[in-house]
């Protein structure tokens, strides 16, 4: 069982506009795929917020780091300039796969800025905001996690 976290990033959910569903969503997928999620956090397009969650969570040697939001092309959305602040090493298959994977449902999917990187021994990767698109981009890429995160954690070869 790896640990995760899930960041919900909104400048609207995190005021209480409206509610994140979302996070909730993506708890429920990774429960049912085994994980253990110790950490769903909700916070604002804020470059510096989104950085510090990052670092904190890998620091507490969370495996897989999941956000959700910010990927678009709003002036707000900066989400993947602080997934790429704070990542020692990118690992452009991932978005590259959700990517391709998205282009099946929407032509859209290829306005998404999502990136996945590593920082020391976690896993951090971009998703959509929507509940939808951030299920569908889970979807495609869950089944190959666990392979990379053992290897990431030391476990597998």
């Amino acid at each position: 069982m790896f640990t995760s976290a899930i960041i919900t990033i909104s400048d609207r959910a995190s005021s209480g506009v409206y509610e994140d569903k979302t996070g909730p969503a993506l708890v429920e997928m990774l429960n049912e795929a085994g994980y253990e999620v110790r950490e769903v956090l909700l916070i604002p397009d804020e470059k510096d917020q989104i950085e510090a969650a990052f670092i904190r969570l890998a620091e507490e040697k969370i495996a897989l780091i999941l956000s959700a939001g910010g990927t678009g092309f709003s002036p707000r959305d900066v989400t993947p300039e602080a997934t790429l602040a704070v990542c020692e090493r990118m690992v452009p298959g991932i978005p590259e796969a959700m990517r391709a994977a998205s282009l099946r449902i929407t032509p859209r999917a290829m306005l998404s800025r999502a990136q996945a990187g590593i920082r020391g021994r976690s896993l951090i990767i971009n998703l959509p905001g929507s509940p939808k698109g951030a299920k569908e981009n889970l979807e495609a890429i869950l089944p190959a996690l666990a392979h990379g995160l053992e290897i990431l954690q030391g476990k597998g070869e």
